[in-house]
């Protein structure tokens, strides 16, 4: 499934837009306010934490004719430019793919040449951990000593990764992931998701707003929703023919076999949880109170425990490329073989 497109349409345009990093937005706010700009910033964490949303805000800023509190104006010929792709200003670099040592001199022999016009040359450079070593240390020659009107976003998922004589040279902002319950807020406020579904959304984005923005109009995932919900509820009776049938209508259907694992691990939680607390409040899959209900008094403890290891140890073989089949056939026996095999109360 492709998360990317729906996710740049709803990218804030102004910092006050942005969710869930109020600390790092004040921090550069500040900076913007009283002219007092970095020349070179890493932002740090996992994926749809904000970081190129907030990197491209930034370089927005740090150009803008008329700053408003520290967010861009949106309406100078600089916003519109940037906004747009076509401003001179302003560079974007994915490192995944141009990761090379000629990659970063290109950007150092362009450091050279200060902008005609605007205030800053902004260069932002996703996935920087992926460089080479070359590439690395060709970076570094221009962050000791990087000219005035030149600031450098280096974005990444792995700080580990970095050198400290890189480290020493930059601002450090970590990003964090956003709690659920801001990803649900933003889903029902925003895009008026209903409740029920904003939960199941907010659930599988694991704290990735742009993942839950897009699974919000995402048909592949209703249909994997509908899919998981018939296997889960059936699979008891289902004969051993049945389940492979399943198995190879999921491969057909190209469903995401790991989308399928999170669903299967996010409903048995649901089952212990309830199990164990019996408030529907704090169930994921609210809208299926019922069959939740059921299902926890047909399983034990011990049973979810083992469905649950079964769910990790089916992931960990497909990490392994063991046949896809294969794993899920031996995951959904043991579901089957734990179901109903001892009653609680």
């Amino acid at each position: 499934m492709s998360y990317t497109a729906m996710y740049r349409r709803f990218r804030p345009t102004t910092f006050e837009e942005v969710k869930g990093q109020d600390a790092i937005v004040t921090t550069l706010k500040n900076q913007i306010r009283s002219d007092r700009i970095g020349h070179a910033y890493l932002f740090c964490g996992t994926r749809g934490t904000g970081k190129t949303s907030i990197a491209k805000l930034f370089a927005k800023s740090v150009n803008c004719e008329h700053p408003v509190d520290g967010s861009p104006c949106g309406e100078c010929a600089s916003c519109k430019a940037i906004a747009e792709g076509r401003s001179m200003n302003v560079v974007e670099i994915d490192a995944a793919s141009n990761n090379g040592v000629d990659n970063i001199r290109e950007i150092v022999n362009e450091v050279a040449y200060s902008p005609t016009e605007g205030k800053y040359r902004v260069y932002i450079i996703d996935e920087v951990h992926m460089l080479s070593t070359g590439a690395f240390n060709a970076l570094l020659k221009t962050l000791e000593e990087p000219p005035s009107y030149a600031v450098i976003l280096l974005l990444t998922t792995n700080q580990e990764a970095f050198l400290p004589t890189i480290l020493s040279r930059c601002v450090q902002l970590k990003l964090k992931p956003l709690r659920d319950f801001t990803v649900k807020k933003y889903l029902t406020d925003t895009l008026h998701v209903e409740e029920a579904d904003a939960d199941i959304y907010a659930a599988f984005a694991r704290g990735n707003l742009g993942k839950a923005i897009s699974l919000a109009s995402s048909e592949d995932f209703k249909l994997l929703h509908g899919e998981m919900l018939h296997l889960l509820k059936h699979v008891k009776e289902m004969d051993i023919s049945e389940l492979l049938d399943y198995i190879r209508k999921m491969k057909e259907e190209n469903l995401d076999i790991y989308e399928c694992l999170d669903f299967m691990q996010l409903w048995y939680r649901d089952v212990l949880l309830y199990k164990v607390a019996r408030d529907m409040n704090q169930l994921i899959f609210k809208d299926e109170y019922s069959s939740i209900n059921e299902m926890g008094q047909k399983c034990s403890y011990e049973g979810l425990e083992k469905i649950l290891q079964a769910i990790d140890k089916a992931r960990i073989r497909l990490d392994a490329n063991v046949n896809m089949e294969l794993a899920m056939e031996l995951m959904l026996l043991v579901m089957k073989e734990q179901i109903d095999r001892r009653r609680e109360p």
